[in-house]
């Protein structure tokens, strides 16, 4: 029993100090580095050579642990520019695990960018942006460039400028605004600049000044869906809050003028905001009798707003759209129209335009069913309207 007793220190002793000296001798970043270093010297400005040398190291070195040190080394280490990013891909494609190691280097690199010369940020900022373009790093990496004193400095607003321009170079616009709206970047790129420089007027005239014209209106029109999201949400408030129509009509006009929206887009939102402030049933039969309800009350707020024959068809597509998304207002349809059309919203000449040629391919059949005799209806209401005006000449 003390024998036994004896042994165990001694075994596990024995074991703990193999672990430890094992262990110092696999982490050794400075040797991991003399060989990289030593190899790509060897190698020269070959990048087919430089690249099967990374390939092949991989098998000997530990490229798992030594992650960081090795895109230090490849990054910081001025292979800057677009030939070498091939070298990046091949590696990256060959040891897939090192994508989330290269992408959080880059991070680091983006928040220490002071640190570079003038020089070397533009090279960073263009190996960046083609980087981006063909998708070994993630649009999340712009986080680093809203460091605070990189943006007070300026030192980001530069950088962006060179980055997006190479990353617009390599794809084109639409490529970028996916990536960006992917991570939820879409909304964040005015913060490239300090709080009391933080305007769509100014980030639009800083990047058209640099050539970048198509990311200014990406950006304007970003803060434009914002802005009507916004007005949806305060619009819906305010009719939970039952404040008047009066009220609220003179909020929508305040609105447009602050924020240059046209009628037509105006009606678009009015129509989704009354839509959206209340709760629908889900009995087909008594949605229309609701809907219908709903309309009567809210029929002067959509009038205000449907001054022009165009905004009117607007809405009249609005309609069409919503009741075929919704399936349980497929038949109430015809009885929206005709209510919007007494309360002198919707227009005969509209509704006819909407009939011959104006309407969406949505529920198209089916709408065009229902409105047939109310057409006809009006029609013969025109001719008789005629008539009677010739009758009296």
């Amino acid at each position: 029993m003390n024998n036994q007793k004896q042994q165990k220190p001694t075994l596990t002793g024995q074991r703990f100090k193999t672990r430890k000296r094992d262990e110092k001798e696999r982490f050794d970043p400075t040797q991991f580095q003399e060989s990289i270093v030593q190899g790509l010297n060897q190698t020269g400005t070959d990048l087919e050579a430089v690249a099967k040398f990374l390939d092949a190291s991989g098998a000997k070195l530990d490229y798992r642990r030594y992650a960081e040190t090795l895109f230090d080394i490849l990054v910081a280490g001025g292979m800057l520019g677009k030939q070498p990013c091939a070298v990046f891909n091949k590696l990256i494609r060959r040891y897939k695990y090192l994508e989330k190691g290269f992408e959080e280097e880059i991070k680091k690199l983006l928040l220490f960018l002071k640190g570079f010369t003038e020089s070397e940020r533009n090279k960073l900022a263009m190996l960046t942006g083609i980087l981006l373009a063909n998708g070994n790093i993630s649009a999340s990496i712009l986080n680093s460039l809203f460091n605070e004193n990189l943006v007070k400095e300026g030192v980001s607003a530069a950088f962006a400028v060179k980055l997006f321009k190479s990353w617009i170079n390599e794809k084109d616009i639409n490529s970028v605004s996916a990536s960006l709206r992917k991570v939820g970047m879409d909304n964040r790129l005015m913060e490239l600049f300090p709080a009391n420089k933080r305007s769509c007027e100014h980030f639009s005239k800083y990047f058209t000044d640099a050539g970048l014209k198509e990311l200014s209106d990406f950006a304007r029109n970003q803060q434009s869906i914002g802005a009507r999201k916004e007005l949806q949400k305060e619009l819906q408030e305010q009719m939970s809050r039952g404040e008047t129509l009066k009220d609220i009509i003179a909020y929508v006009r305040e609105e447009m003028k602050k924020t240059s929206i046209s009628e037509q887009t105006m009606i678009g939102i009015v129509w989704t905001s009354v839509m959206s402030s209340v709760e629908w049933n889900k009995k087909e039969e008594l949605v229309t009798e609701q809907a219908i309800k709903l309309l009567k009350q809210y029929s002067p707020l959509l009038k205000a707003f449907t001054s022009q024959g165009l905004s009117e068809l607007t809405l009249l597509l609005k309609i069409q759209e919503y009741c075929y998304d919704n399936i349980h207002f497929m038949k109430a349809f015809q009885k929206i129209v005709v209510l919007l059309y007494k309360a002198v919203v919707l227009s005969e000449e509209v509704i006819l335009k909407w009939y011959t040629e104006s309407h969406v391919a949505k529920g198209k059949s089916v709408f065009l069913e229902q409105m047939k005799k109310f057409v006809e209806w009006l029609k013969n209401a025109e001719e008789e309207s005629e008539s009677e005006e010739e009758e009296g000449d």
